[in-house]
């Protein structure tokens, strides 16, 4: 198998990998009620709390890889400039929003196990203060933003390339450009949002990963047949 299809299956990978983690983000994300101290407490002192968004931030990582494995895919056709530009484009919108995912992770974790019952520390206030820090959300903004770009970009790359399914990108360029909305939306939509993510990336990994496939051999017979053919062809013409 050559580098490009092996970088493509590997893209593949990433992609349908990418995809199960955010529907399981959602999925396990504890929902309650966190406009109050018990909801709050309840949700992000929790270990679902830490491993749902920790699948969040893998699949943020292995989306750009996934796109890095497309480009590879589309190299020289007439979507290669716009694969490029969407994994770069995705690879910068990644590492602006994983730092933001962080801190929800692991500093609302922290905050909320030291602010049980009785410790005195007004558990609202530090979550309001680390979830709207104006340079963090700032930088969280762009790069779910770039993200969707990103996506877009890869979808326009694979319908101008005609290499892949014309429409196996949408999705995922859908997905990705809801990203921001789906933070105002209830549980059960944001549920939902993260399976159409989900299918938006598998379907786009099973279209790389089929593209990706070496082109059958020959069979020994027929090229026998085809050699056999031009002999004859070349004794007529004599």
């Amino acid at each position: 198998m050559s580098t490009r299809l092996c970088h493509g299956r590997l893209g593949a990978l990433a992609l349908a990998v990418a995809g199960v983690l955010f529907v399981l983000y959602p999925t396990v994300r504890p929902w309650h009620d966190e406009s109050t101290v018990a909801g709050a407490t309840t949700s992000m002192s929790s270990n679902a709390w830490v491993a749902a968004h920790l699948f969040a931030m893998l699949g943020f990582v292995l989306i750009p890889l996934g796109l890095l494995g497309l480009q590879r895919l589309l190299e020289r056709s007439r979507g290669d400039a716009l694969a490029r530009a969407a994994t770069v484009t995705a690879w910068v919108g990644a590492g602006l929003v994983l730092p933001y995912y962080g801190a929800e992770d692991f500093g609302l974790h922290a905050i909320a196990r030291s602010a049980a019952p009785g410790h005195g520390a007004d558990l609202l206030a530090l979550v309001h203060d680390v979830r709207f820090n104006p340079v963090m959300i700032t930088m969280a903004g762009a790069g779910l933003m770039l993200l969707g770009l990103g996506g877009v970009l890869a979808s326009v790359a694979i319908w101008r390339a005609a290499t892949l399914p014309r429409w196996s990108g949408l999705l995922f360029a859908v997905g990705l450009l809801l990203f921001v909305p789906q933070f105002y939306l209830p549980a059960w939509a944001r549920i939902a949002h993260g399976g159409l993510v989900g299918i938006g990336s598998i379907w786009l990994a099973s279209a790389v990963w089929t593209a990706s496939r070496p082109a059958p051999a020959t069979p020994p017979v027929r090229v026998a047949r085809q050699r056999s053919a031009s002999v004859l062809s070349g004794r007529t013409a004599r």
